[in-house]
This record gives structure tokens, sequence and C-alpha cells, in this order.
């Protein structure tokens, strides 16, 4: 068991984030968030990280606008690698992360999506599968890999698709296991009782 020194990058209210820092102060994880940085200077998952004192900057990643390349990411690698940080945590950041963090971080960069991964990569996913006619829904912790939400999986939970639901309701419902399955999946990287073998994820089976 090792305490995680984690980065939070996220591009909206952070409410994800939000779950990692109370799961923290209930001492139900052991793990300290080091760094949070948004790529918008407005973005609220940067007033929530100061709420908790913790250090929570911009990153200007222009000129890209859908993904994190060139100077700010050399830029990034250099803040958490200066902070000591171990783990990268993505927590609603809407860009493509590229293979120079990866790299920095090898197996240490976790993302979540709202969907049952495989099923319904990219945007908008409880829509689609709302869309699809599913019977169930729900949410993917994994590692991440080149691909677009490809890597391993750690966690997953999963939530009823209710006759009535609209996307909004859905997706209300899919937040709150969201908010349970990333302090979760976090654990079980703290523990480091668990392998990665190509893309499975076995937990319990660490030497």
């Amino acid at each position: 068991m090792s305490r995680l020194k984690l980065a939070v990058l996220g591009s909206g209210a952070g409410s994800n984030m939000q779950s990692i820092v109370d799961a923290i102060e209930r001492g139900e994880l052991d793990a300290e968030i080091a760094l949070v940085v948004a790529d918008f200077p407005d973005a609220k998952i940067l007033d929530r990280g100061r709420k908790h004192g913790i250090e929570s900057v911009y990153l200007d990643c222009a000129p890209y606008k859908t993904k994190l390349e060139g100077p700010a990411e050399d830029k990034l690698v250099e803040m958490l690698k200066s902070r000591g940080v171990d783990t990268v945590v993505l927590a609603g950041f809407m860009r493509i992360v590229k293979p120079k963090l990866l790299a920095a971080f090898p197996n240490r960069v976790i993302n979540i999506h709202p969907a049952l991964l495989p099923a319904f990569p990219g945007v908008h996913s409880w829509t689609q599968a709302l869309d699809y006619g599913c019977k169930v829904a729900g949410v993917t912790v994994h590692f991440v890999d080149a691909g677009t939400d490809s890597g391993p999986i750690i966690v997953q939970k999963c939530v009823k698709v209710e006759e009535d639901d609209t996307p909004e309701t859905l997706h209300a419902r899919i937040q709150v296991q969201e908010h349970i399955a990333y302090p979760e999946a976090l654990r079980i990287i703290a523990s480091g009782d668990y392998t990665i073998e190509g893309r499975r994820v076995r937990i319990g089976k660490a030497s």
C-alpha cells in the first residue's frame, strides 16, 4: 500500500475531483492531490481545488483545441514531475492526451468514461446508449493508452436504463456512480494489488 500523489486534470465543474477529495478527507483513500490543472481559465474545477487549499492552475493549450500536445504538454509534464506526482487523473478533461504524457507516467494515467466500455466511446455516450435502446448503461474507470477510451479497465458500475429516461436523467444517475467508481479505482491503484495483462486488469493478483 502506497500513498498516491495525484494531479487532477479537468475542463469543467470538477465533480469527480470533489468525490476524490471527499474520499481522502473521510480517510477512505490514502492519497494527496498535489495539483489541479484546467485548460479553461474559468473552469470551476479550479475553484474547487483552491477551496481545499490545492494548487490549481490554468494551462494554455493553444494552438490546439482538442488535444494536449507541443509546448503545453511539455510544460505539464515538467509541472507534474516537479511536484512529485505519480498518478495523473483525468476528470472531465476534454482533450486527447498524447504519447509524451503517457510515456512520462506509464500505466499511471487514468480516465473515467460515462459508459460501459468498449461500448459507446467518445462524447455523449449516455445519449448513445439511450438511442441504441440499451437496458443498462454505466461508467468505466480505465488506464489511458494511445487509443480513444480503449485502455485496460479498472472498475465498472452499471446503471439501469428506465423506460422514461431522458439523456439528462440517465446522465445524472451515471454521475452518481462515477463518484463511487473513481475513488474505488484509486484505492485499487494505491493498494498495488493488481496486474495489467494486455487489456485486462487483474485485481488481487499482484506478485
